[in-house]
């Protein structure tokens, strides 16, 4: 993995900046650094900014479109521009092969489809784009002003509003329409930043990357925030209103280490990094078509409590739709939020809180039990769930685990729970063998457990499940325990809502 973040840090051209960009200004003191190559003074040997208006009246990205340019009205009419209508502004980011990618063409057909009386415009800066990363970093404040223009210029037209207008942005050009936000005369409606670019973003100031202040509501999904040598693709730091990391924000299903080796293999670079990181577009785009399939994310600290299953709560606001669907929440500034998901779309997964307390054990020694749960509900059965025990199971103690179900099963009726046995490293199995003398014979592992509490992420719906025989309620290697629906203890509260 060290040769794989090596050619990352090499393809992002962040590892060896130029000389010329590292002269694009110095701060007063004469020190050059990371902030200074965030503020050019002028791009260099650009004579006329290369940036495009294309109002995207096809879904075929053949089709040219049509094009504005601030300050001509009659581009308004050719073009169709309603300017009283809503207005979807899509800014590509980093352009290695210097095209479009296959998935503007997704984002555009989705907005159209779903919202047909919008303009939807792209912003064409792939000239720009289209350099070493160092200074495509650098033209991203210049884009920026360029869209704030367009704007400003929109605005003295009668019945165009600002809270009209939403950005989106997707790695590099995330932070372009943070830019648009800063410079624009008032304040922009949305933006939405589809995993945003990390390197030379991460930790620097607020006026310098995309941030809470550049619109009215920024909502931001992050899924590649895994960092190698000090580099994350992804920004990892929550830079929005609501900060969602889809299956924590690094590795995404579908996404696996032998995909990413198989592309190295091939020299295809690209590749290796780009499922994870357009993910996040791919989510955006599965928001806009599947309305009945919709992905909800929950608040929590972090990734950690999240897995563990101890944020699957709605209350004040601590749920919300993802990717378009995400609505703005009073006081909610730099929250994260997480959520799982598939591996392709419909990304949807149905989360669900276990709650599971051990009365006993009888020889558990240092043993870390490996369990699985089968719900089975009223619209099907789900396939066996791990249980991802993070610390050893506790005696006398609620056990809190997160499962997700990719099929909806309906409301629960019955659970399995199975015992597949101990998980085996060399180190637990030297374990083993230096208890085994001081185990009685015959011994056997075993646990209590009488009761499942379940709640629904999705409707926060919260039942307990009991043994179905009372008089069997111990488990061991090898084993499964039947629970059934026992009462209606826990009541069901407030449900997610629709948006």
């Amino acid at each position: 993995m060290r040769t794989f973040a090596v050619l990352v840090c090499i393809a992002l051209a962040s590892c060896a900046p130029r000389e010329d960009a590292l002269q694009a200004e110095r701060d007063p003191q004469g020190d050059v650094g990371v902030s200074q190559l965030l503020k050019p003074a002028e791009p260099p040997k650009v004579l006329k900014l290369p940036v495009k208006f294309n109002v995207r009246t096809s879904r075929d990205l053949e089709d040219k479109g049509c094009y504005l340019t601030t300050g001509q009205d009659q581009h308004l009419e050719d073009c169709k521009f309603n300017v009283s209508a809503k207005s979807f502004f899509v800014i590509h980011g980093w352009a290695m092969t210097g095209m479009f990618e296959s998935w503007l063409g997704s984002v555009v057909s989705a907005l159209q489809e779903r919202e047909k009386d919008a303009n939807v415009v792209v912003v064409d800066w792939l000239p720009l784009a289209h350099q070493l990363y160092t200074d495509a970093v650098n033209y991203t404040r210049v884009v920026g002003k360029e869209v704030a223009k367009l704007l400003n210029w929109l605005q003295e037209k009668e019945r165009f509003q600002l809270q009209n207008v939403h950005l989106i942005g997707y790695s590099l050009g995330a932070h372009v329409a943070g830019y648009a936000g800063n410079y624009a005369m008032g304040t922009i409606g949305r933006i939405t930043g589809l995993d945003p670019a990390g390197p030379m973003f991460e930790g620097v100031d607020p006026n310098r990357r995309l941030s809470p202040d550049d619109a009215d509501f920024v909502d931001v999904l992050h899924t590649y925030t895994r960092e190698t040598l000090g580099v994350s693709i992804g920004i990892k730091m929550p830079v929005g209103h609501i900060d969602i990391y889809p299956n924590g924000g690094d590795v995404q299903p579908g996404c696996g280490l032998s995909d990413v080796l198989g592309s190295l293999a091939y020299g295809n670079i690209g590749e290796a990094v780009r499922c994870e990181h357009e993910r996040s577009v791919h989510l955006f785009v599965d928001s806009l078509v599947n309305k009945d399939k919709q992905s909800f994310a929950f608040q929590c600290t972090d990734s950690s409590r999240f897995r563990k299953g101890i944020c699957l709560s709605c209350r004040k606001n601590r749920c919300n739709g993802i990717g378009y669907n995400a609505k703005k929440m009073r006081n909610k500034r730099n929250t994260k939020m997480y959520l799982k998901t598939r591996a392709d779309m419909p990304f949807k997964v149905f989360h669900y809180q276990m709650k599971m307390h051990v009365f006993s054990y009888k020889n558990m020694g240092e043993t870390e039990p490996t369990f699985s749960v089968t719900l089975h509900g009223t619209s099907g059965d789900s396939q066996p769930l791990p249980l991802e025990v993070f610390e050893q199971i506790g005696l006398n103690y609620t056990n809190t685990f997160l499962v997700y179900t990719e099929e909806d099963v309906g409301d629960v009726l019955k659970i399995k729970l199975t015992w597949q046995g101990s998980t085996q490293s060399w180190y637990s199995l030297w374990r083993e063998l230096k208890m085994y003398w001081t185990r009685p014979e015959n011994s056997s592992k075993e646990l209590q457990i009488r009761r499942i509490r379940v709640k629904s992420g999705e409707t926060q719906q919260k039942l307990t499940f009991c043994a179905e025989d009372p008089q069997k309620t111990n488990i061991s290697p090898g084993e499964e325990l039947w629970f059934i629906k026992c009462r209606d203890g826990w009541l069901k509260r407030n449900q997610t809502r629709s948006v």
